[in-house]
């Protein structure tokens, strides 16, 4: 039997299609071990899971100060702002931490998200194989393909983070040359030119999560389309705006289901506001989701057969949203421009025309087809064989 050490950074998203290929590893008897953010992998993990800290105070203060500014910035600072003041960062902050989970659980494999660059470097000086987590489609598509200078500036920060770790000769921390797990299909983002071998398409890894007592299923309406709105838990937030919108536009027309924080925006008559909802037991019961264009949310929505309204905010998700939109699966919005009329009609549209869920549904079986978490452990073991 082998061990394996993911190395995830604190966004839950980036963390919970890894929960499902650790489940399924640990069912076929490997050892698995997380190293990260404490508080957050407790909240996700089962009881008794090894969780190595990997995280630092300081930097996680600053990260919610700085919360504020990365919301209102866009385009290519938004994206300088990002590496510099998220990944970069974390990854100095989380390296001590992996190395010490290296050294105390002796994996046989580091599997580290894109965002989590202290896995690759500590598995280099630990002279262990490691393997990246794709848990967003946006890398993949290589958005700074149309910015070479971006491009080439945080080619030069990753290398700087890796001599400053004492590593002569710099690789590339966002793409493993053995393996690469891409929780997409290339249904879904398309491509001209062929991926390499090393690239597996696993589609969504989910798993099932808690049930929640929680959420008002009673009040659910069987005799109205159910669409829920969600913008993520980054970007709740900034979106007071964007859900008065959806009310006034949606809530005569379809019962909404609101993810939303507290205060944010009133609920209206027939209609459901929470801070939170059981997102993979509620989405069986729904007719179409209205989102950002976070990966998870797509891919969840996606792996019901779907069909969305995205209205992308920043990072990755305008290339998520051009993906989707590109196979017919939805339309997409203006989030900062966005009008009510608009809103309506893109709903109406996604719900009223067939095409958009026939769309879904392919996707959909692209997914099945890929074998998730499944195929994800089936190629782990393999490199660890």
């Amino acid at each position: 039997m082998s061990r394996y050490l993911f190395v995830v950074p604190p966004p839950v998203g980036h963390i919970n299609p890894t929960l499902a290929v650790a489940e399924q590893l640990a069912g076929r008897g490997h050892e698995v071990a997380w190293a990260g953010h404490t508080e957050v992998l407790s909240s996700l993990l089962v009881a008794g899971s090894q969780i190595f800290p990997a995280s630092d105070d300081d930097l996680d203060a600053r990260l919610q100060d700085l919360r504020a500014t990365w919301q209102e910035i866009q385009g290519v600072a938004a994206l300088k702002f990002f590496w510099q003041e998220f990944v970069l960062p974390l990854g100095r902050a989380m390296l001590p931490g992996v190395d010490r989970a290296i050294a105390c659980f002796r994996p046989d494999v580091v599997i580290a998200d894109q965002q989590a660059i202290a896995g690759p470097v500590a598995a280099v000086r630990a002279g262990l194989p490691w393997v990246t987590s794709a848990t967003t489609p946006a890398e993949l598509a290589d958005p700074l393909r149309d910015l070479p200078k971006v491009g080439e500036w945080v080619e030069h920060r990753l290398a700087d983070f890796q001599r400053e770790a004492g590593i002569a000769d710099p690789v590339d921390l966002r793409f493993s040359d053995l393996l690469v797990l891409c929780f997409t299909t290339t249904e879904l983002i398309g491509r001209e030119a062929p991926f390499p071998a090393h690239y597996v398409f696993t589609g969504p890894a989910m798993t099932t999560r808690p049930p929640s007592p929680l959420f008002p299923w009673d009040r659910l309406d069987a005799d109205r389309p159910r669409v829920l709105v969600s913008l993520g838990s980054l970007n709740a937030e900034a979106g007071k705006r964007f859900f008065g919108i959806a009310s006034e536009a949606l809530s005569d027309l379809v019962q909404l289901i609101m993810v939303a924080p507290e205060g944010t925006v009133e609920e209206p008559p027939g209609s459901i506001v929470c801070t939170w909802v059981p997102q993979l037991d509620l989405l069986p019961h729904l007719d179409a989701v209205v989102s950002h264009a976070g990966s998870n949310t797509v891919a969840e929505a996606l792996a019901h057969g779907l069909p969305q309204v995205v209205a992308p905010i920043r990072d990755g998700q305008p290339v998520v949203a051009q993906h989707l939109e590109a196979t017919g699966a939805a339309i997409r919005v203006r989030f900062a421009r966005l009008r009510a009329p608009e809103l309506r009609q893109a709903v109406s549209t996604v719900l009223d025309d067939p095409s958009y869920r026939d769309a879904a549904e392919r996707i959909q079986r692209s997914f099945v087809a890929a074998g998730g978490a499944v195929t994800a452990a089936d190629h782990l073991e393999r490199l660890s064989a």
